[in-house]
């Protein structure tokens, strides 16, 4: 491993730890040449997961992408962003437990707004209106309508 002070190309492993639940291996090394330590990480490389989108098009899997889709309709909610992590990681664990490594973006889509909807009305209404493109206040309208019986 190249040393990131030095770049000498020796060094010795000083440490080694299981993190991330044994996913990642995080050694602690020391370079031979100028004494200094270091942190490098192992993890084993993977098949990447896809998300087939609506129009067909494949994109690898974004858990960042899923969280920021998450906090921008939670913006200004009393919604933790534990919770939204919660979220994510049911998502996460739908995809990891498929057969194939592909899931289509209605798929993650109906399970975030499902989560959403027991979690906060509002910040459901507003991940909706993203997620499924109403074209128009009437379609919109049907959705808050929905909400407002089910909360009766």
């Amino acid at each position: 491993m190249k040393c990131p002070y030095c770049s000498a190309n020796n060094d010795r492993v000083v440490d080694s730890r299981e993190s991330k639940a044994g996913v990642t291996i995080r050694r602690r090394r020391e370079c031979l040449a100028c004494k200094r330590r270091f942190t490098s990480y192992e993890q084993i490389e993977d098949i990447p997961y896809m998300v087939v989108k609506s129009d067909g098009t494949r994109q690898e899997f974004s858990r960042k992408k899923l969280l920021n889709g998450l906090l921008k309709a939670c913006e200004k909610r009393p919604v933790s962003v534990k919770q939204l992590d919660a979220i994510v990681d049911t998502a996460e664990a739908r995809l990891h437990a498929a057969k194939d490594r592909e899931i289509a973006t209605s798929e993650i889509g109906a399970l975030l707004m499902d989560r959403l909807r027991s979690l906060d009305p509002i910040a459901f209404v507003r991940f909706a209106s993203v997620y499924r493109r109403f074209e128009d206040v009437g379609a919109f309208m049907e959705e808050v309508r929905a909400l407002v019986e089910e909360s009766s």
